[in-house]
């Protein structure tokens, strides 16, 4: 795709961090846990993990998707 050729790197883990903190912030109100207990917790998931996989392109995806990736990952489905 030709976004990907404009996007520099420090955008790319701008982007993926912004995501992360969208997410974990997302989950932490409908969990009810502090957002800086889960932090931790969703970057060390398989979800997180990936998100930071560039390669996997999961970073275009929205917070809500992510979200509800972490859930189902931790859920065991």
């Amino acid at each position: 795709m030709a976004i990907e050729k404009v996007v520099s790197e420090e955008t790319k883990k701008n982007a993926i961090d912004l995501l992360v903190t969208m997410v974990v912030d997302e989950l932490a109100e409908e969990m009810s846990v502090p957002p800086e207990e889960l932090l931790s917790e969703f970057i060390a998931s398989n979800t997180g993990k990936l998100l930071y996989d560039e390669t996997s392109k999961l970073w275009w995806s929205g917070p809500s998707d992510l979200a509800e990736m972490y859930k189902k990952e931790i859920a065991g489905n």
